[in-house]
């Protein structure tokens, strides 16, 4: 009976650096804390809401804020 061939390795791939994540974007450190600027009032602390160019969203319970437009004057 003959042996199963296998695929030949030719050597390890170069390491290639991957772009960070987007999420560490979203928080910032306050006197040794994390804190995101806008939680959900109605879920509470832990559900955070997502920003829009005009609202804020929350995916849960689908609140939704929107900002107000300045007038140019």
């Amino acid at each position: 009976m003959g042996k199963n061939k296998k695929g030949v390795k030719k050597g390890k791939k170069p390491h290639k650096n991957k772009p960070t994540s987007k999420k560490y974007t979203k928080y910032k450190i306050n006197d040794g804390k994390i804190t995101r600027e806008k939680y959900c009032p109605r879920c509470g602390p832990g559900v955070f809401l997502m920003t829009h160019n005009d609202r804020l969203y929350c995916g849960k319970c689908h609140y939704t804020e929107f900002e107000s437009k300045s007038s140019p004057s």
